[in-house]
C-alpha cells in the first residue's frame, strides 16, 4: 500500500473529510489533497500530528512493507464514510419517512428498523411529548455507530409532520438529525452539531412564529 493510499484509508476510517482533517492540523485542505494524490509528502511535524490523531506509529504510516500494511488492515475499523449513505437512507425509510413500526423491543417502546445488505439500522424510543431514544447501526451483526437523543415539546402548535419533514432532509455533511436550518411557513427548525461522525454532540429546536416549541439534545459516535 502506497503512502497516499494509506493516508486516505486512515482519514476515512476516522470519518473525517479533507476539510475537517485540515482544520485539525491547521493546514490548507489543498495540502491534504496533495498528500492523498501523491503530489506531496507530509513533513515530520505533519506526520507527528497524524500519528497522534490516528493512534498509529509514524513507521506504520510511512513504511510500505507488506507485513506492516497487513497489520494495519487487520486493526482497521470500518470505513465510516461507507456508513453515512446507508444511515441517511435508513432515516428516510423509517421515522422521518413515515415508515412502519417494527415490533416493540421494550414495554411501550416505538421501534423502527431498516436493512441493506450487511448494514442494519435500528431506532427505538420511549415517550411522546417528552421522549428519549437511541439510533444504532450494525455491520455484519457488529454494532459500529450509535446516537442517543432526548427531547420534549415546550410550547403550543408543535407539528410532528414538520419535524419529520425536517429530519427527512438530513444532509450528508451532518447526518445526525436534520439540516442546520429548515423552514416552512411559520415553522423554523435549527440544528447545531459539535464534533465529527465518530464523536459528536448536538442540539435541535423548532420555533413557531418566533416562539420555541420543541427541543432535543443528542450525542454519540463510533463504537467498537
Amino acid at each position: 500500500m502506497k503512502l497516499e493510499e494509506k493516508l486516505q484509508l486512515l482519514r476515512k476510517q476516522k470519518g473525517y473529510s479533507q476539510e475537517q482533517l485540515a482544520d485539525k492540523l491547521g493546514i490548507a485542505r489543498q495540502t491534504i489533497s496533495k498528500w492523498e494524490n501523491g503530489q506531496a509528502i507530509p513533513e515530520l511535524p505533519g506526520l507527528i500530528c497524524l500519528s497522534e490523531l490516528y493512534g498509529v506509529t509514524i513507521d506504520r504510516i510511512v513504511k510500505e512493507d507488506d507485513e506492516c500494511n497487513i497489520s494495519l488492515s487487520q486493526k482497521a475499523d470500518i470505513d465510516i464514510t461507507a456508513v453515512i449513505p446507508f444511515l441517511i437512507s435508513a432515516k428516510k425509510h423509517t421515522y422521518a419517512g413515515n415508515g412502519s413500526n417494527a415490533k416493540a423491543s421494550r414495554v411501550a417502546s416505538h421501534d423502527f428498523s431498516y436493512q441493506e445488505k450487511d448494514f442494519l439500522y435500528y431506532d427505538t424510543y420511549l415517550g411522546g411529548e417528552k421522549f428519549s431514544g437511541e439510533e444504532a447501526v450494525w455491520f455484519h451483526e457488529k454494532p459500529i455507530w450509535t446516537m442517543n437523543y432526548c427531547g420534549r415539546v415546550t410550547g403550543a402548535n408543535f407539528n410532528a409532520d414538520f419535524l419529520k419533514e425536517a429530519l427527512f432532509h438530513v444532509p450528508k455533511d451532518m447526518p445526525y438529525r436534520g439540516p442546520a436550518i429548515y423552514t416552512k411557513g411559520d415553522y423554523h427548525y435549527h440544528c447545531k452539531v459539535d464534533g465529527e461522525f465518530v464523536w459528536y454532540q448536538g442540539y435541535e429546536e423548532i420555533f413557531y412564529s418566533g416562539e420555541k416549541i420543541y427541543e432535543c439534545f443528542f450525542h454519540g459516535g463510533e463504537i467498537r
